[in-house]
C-alpha cells in the first residue's frame, strides 16, 4: 500500500485516513482499502442470496452468479440487469424467464425452514451438486511458458490488488499465456462469477483458453467453472481434494502450484497438460 493522497480512490475501493508506524516513526497518510459491502441479487423482485462484495462490475457478477449456481442455463434467460447502488450496499434486480423463476422457487420452498448452517444455508448433502455430468469441451495444451507469462502479466491487470494488497483475480487467458480479462473482488468467488459473466456476454468459447486464479483452488470454484464448460483452470495456490474430485469426474484439467517454473497438473488430462 502507498500514499494515495494525490490519487482518485480505484473503482472499488475507498480512500482512508492512517497512521503509519515505520522505524520508530508515526506519519499520517490516506491509503486505499478494498471495499466490501452486502450485494443483494434479486430474481424477478425476489431477493435469492445477500453475497459480501466489491461493488464494481456488479452487472458482470450477477449473470455469473446466475449462471455458475444453475440459476439459468444460457446468458439469453436474462433479460435484464439493473445495478442500484445504496450507501453502504448494493441490490442487482435481475428479471429471468419464467420457466427459470419457477424452478428458483421451488428450490426455494425445498429449503425453508432449514435451520442448519450449512454451505449456503444447504444441509442436504446431496444439494450441494457434487457429482457433475462430463463437460463438452476439451483442455487446450498449456505449458510451462504460457504459466510464466500468465504470472509475469498478472500485476499490470491487478490495480485493486496492487493498490490495496486485498483482492483476489480472475482471468481469462489464451492458451500461449495472454491475458485477455482480469476481474478483482475481495472473494474468488465472486471475481470468478463477475469473469464467467463477461464471458458469456462476449460469446467466449469455453475451451478457447483458460481461467487463471489468484488463490486457491476449492470445489466451489472448480464445480461454478464445470457448469459453464471451463476445460482448464490454473491456480496460484493448492487444490483440495474435493476440488480435485470434481475436476476429475467433470474431465477437467486442473493446474495448480502455478510458478514460473513449473505447475502440478490434477484432473481429467493432467499427465498430459
Amino acid at each position: 500500500m502507498s500514499d494515495t493522497t494525490a490519487s482518485p480512490p480505484l473503482p472499488g475501493s475507498q480512500s482512508l485516513p492512517v497512521v503509519r508506524h515505520r522505524q520508530g516513526t508515526l506519519q499520517s497518510v490516506t491509503d486505499l482499502v478494498a471495499e466490501e459491502c452486502p450485494v443483494a441479487l434479486v430474481f424477478n423482485g425476489i431477493s435469492h442470496a445477500v453475497m459480501m462484495a466489491t461493488p464494481a462490475d456488479l452487472d458482470h457478477f450477477a449473470l455469473g452468479f446466475a449462471l455458475s449456481e444453475g440459476i439459468v442455463d444460457h446468458v439469453g434467460a436474462v433479460r435484464d440487469i439493473e445495478v442500484v447502488m445504496h450507501a453502504d450496499s448494493a441490490e442487482v434486480q435481475m428479471e429471468i424467464a419464467q420457466g427459470d423463476f419457477v424452478a428458483l422457487k421451488a428450490q426455494r420452498r425445498a429449503l425453508a425452514g432449514r435451520t442448519g448452517c450449512g454451505v449456503c444455508g444447504i444441509e442436504s448433502i446431496e444439494l450441494l451438486d457434487l457429482a457433475p455430468p462430463r463437460i463438452g469441451t476439451k483442455a487446450p495444451a498449456v505449458d510451462e511458458t504460457a504459466i510464466a507469462r500468465i504470472l509475469e502479466d498478472l500485476p499490470s491487470h491487478q490495480p485493486l490488488m496492487r493498490a490495496t494488497g486485498c483482492a483476489h483475480g480472475a482471468a481469462w487467458c489464451t492458451p500461449e499465456g495472454d491475458i485477455v480479462r482480469l476481474f478483482e473482488d475481495v472473494g474468488r468467488h465472486n471475481a470468478l462469477d463477475k469473469l464467467l459473466g463477461w464471458m458469456a456476454r462476449e460469446a467466449i468459447a469455453p475451451d478457447s483458453g483458460l481461467v487463471f486464479l489468484t488463490s486457491r483452488a476449492s470445489y466451489e470454484l472448480v464445480r461454478k467453472a464445470a457448469r459453464r464448460d471451463i476445460a482448464l483452470i490454473a491456480t496460484i495456490s493448492a487444490p483440495t481434494s474435493l476440488a480435485v474430485r470434481i475436476a476429475v469426474d467433470a474431465g477437467i484439467t486442473l493446474l495448480s502450484f502455478c510458478r514460473a517454473n513449473g505447475f502440478v497438473a490434477y484432473g481429467a488430462d493432467g499427465a498430459s497438460a
